[in-house]
């Protein structure tokens, strides 16, 4: 086992990292833009190093800074967190070609899984199911002109290398399809320094099933069972839950055959998170992250399971130790994203948290770096709080997260909390009715 990692990143992901290290006896290093001088993740760790300005491509994309900081240290791995380097192959073959354990999948599958058009084709292989569409990038629109044709409209174009909703866009009609074609090259282009695009059919009423999986270097795939990420807005996850609402038992149990066995072939090793669409019975493949997921803790509370704990014993070549068999669920969980934003507008909200409680009580957790007094930095993504509750049912757990938000007070700064009020009283929600179209409905009528 290691005795010291690195930390590569910031916020309630790197704090939650660190303590899973500390219940391990693992010591950690923390790195911090000047920025973060002061938050939490930089107090509590054993030691911390300053790798930049507040930029992020000056701080936490800096691998150079990244790697010095862990070779002064005497770290013997790094966890890259998610978001920044979590999903950079080229970083993680570097850590490793320097001697150090990298905490999450190889630089090949990482590569491979990354882009868009390359995971469909593995995934279908492997016989995974997809959404009709194109079999790789669209070359010209002539050619996204047949393949609309072929499945028919509405269709939607994806940035090949995209994520975040960011080049995607929707053509209801043959006469739309030019149009969403280029928005959608010149968008990946500017976001990802790649215009490659492909072609999906437009599913109207879909949901989007996440299924949480874990292999370890022993040949060993288990997955963790799904979760329903399907509110969100501008394709950003704002509610998840654990297990979904639309799923049965035995629908889970189907993919979660097809995924591990299609994982198990790959030989995929640490956390991963296969995405899909589910409409009308059928499961379709979307993406995949090479990564630990901002919405893991409800699978840790329905499973009873430290998922980063996993991580760090697989990089450090343990086996698994428990098989599909011996993992259960029990109960239902949901997480609330709390972002610094204004509520109806999404605007992020910047500034000194002047007043802090979180809630508790049975069945309450919540993963936070935040504190009375602490700025949030105009710089990094406006998350800055997941609240999550766990009981025996769903309704239950629906209750449960409606005390929690009111207990909760952040002040100094706006938060989304009013609108996860309105979400959980909604009769569509509390039914488990929704699917990812539901919330960008929801706010426009101004509920």
């Amino acid at each position: 086992m290691f005795s010291k990692i690195l930390i590569a990143n910031r916020g309630e992901i790197a704090l939650r990292v660190l303590r899973a290290c500390r219940e391990m006896g693992i010591r950690t290093v923390a790195v911090h833009s000047t920025a973060d001088a002061d938050a939490m993740h930089v107090r509590l760790a054993d030691e911390a190093v300053c790798i930049g300005p507040p930029a992020a491509r000056d701080s936490y994309l800096n691998v150079a800074a990244i790697l010095s900081a862990a070779t002064i240290t005497g770290a013997e791995a790094i966890h890259p967190g998610y978001g920044f380097l979590s999903e950079n192959a080229d970083f993680a073959e570097t850590v490793e070609a320097h001697g150090l354990a990298f905490i999450g999948p190889t630089a090949e599958h990482i590569r491979t899984m990354g882009d868009k058009i390359s995971a469909k084709t593995t995934m279908e292989a492997l016989g995974v199911p997809l959404v009709p569409g194109s079999d790789g990038e669209l070359l010209s629109i002539d050619e996204a002109y047949e393949v609309a044709d072929r499945v028919g409209y509405p269709v939607l174009i994806k940035a090949a290398a995209g994520g975040g909703g960011r080049g995607m866009k929707v053509a209801q009609t043959r006469e739309e399809l030019p149009e969403a074609w280029s928005v959608a090259r010149t968008e990946s282009l500017a976001a990802f320094g790649n215009d490659a695009v492909y072609l999906e059919k437009y599913l109207d009423k879909p949901r989007h099933i996440e299924l949480q999986i874990l292999g370890d270097t022993h040949g060993n795939v288990v997955h963790f069972g799904e979760r329903d990420c399907s509110l969100q807005r501008r394709h950003q996850k704002l509610l998840e839950e654990a297990g979904s609402p639309a799923l049965t038992a035995e629908e889970r149990d189907a993919i979660g055959a097809t995924a591990t066995a299609a994982l198990s072939k790959m030989g995929y090793r640490n956390a991963g998170t296969l995405e899909f669409l589910y409409q009308d019975g059928q499961f379709c493949f979307i993406e995949m992250n090479t990564r630990l997921q901002v919405e893991h803790p409800v699978t840790e509370m329905v499973c009873d399971v430290d998922l980063v704990r996993e991580q760090i014993r697989i990089a450090a070549g343990e086996p698994l130790g428990y098989s599909q068999k011996d993992i259960t669920f029990s109960g239902h969980a949901i997480e609330c994203r709390i972002n610094a934003e204004d509520p109806d507008t999404f605007i992020p909200s910047p500034g000194t948290i002047t007043v802090y409680h979180p809630p508790g009580g049975l069945g309450v957790r919540i993963d936070s770096a935040v504190y009375a007094g602490y700025r949030v930095p105009p710089y990094y993504d406006s998350m800055i709080a997941k609240l999550i509750v766990h009981a025996p049912t769903r309704e239950a757990a629906i209750a449960r997260m409606s005390r929690a938000l009111d207990e909760l007070v952040v002040e100094g700064v706006n938060t989304v909390v009013p609108l996860h009020r309105r979400i959980l009283a909604d009769p569509e929600f509390q039914k488990g009715d929704y699917t990812i179209h539901w919330l960008e409905n929801f706010t426009a009528r101004g509920k």
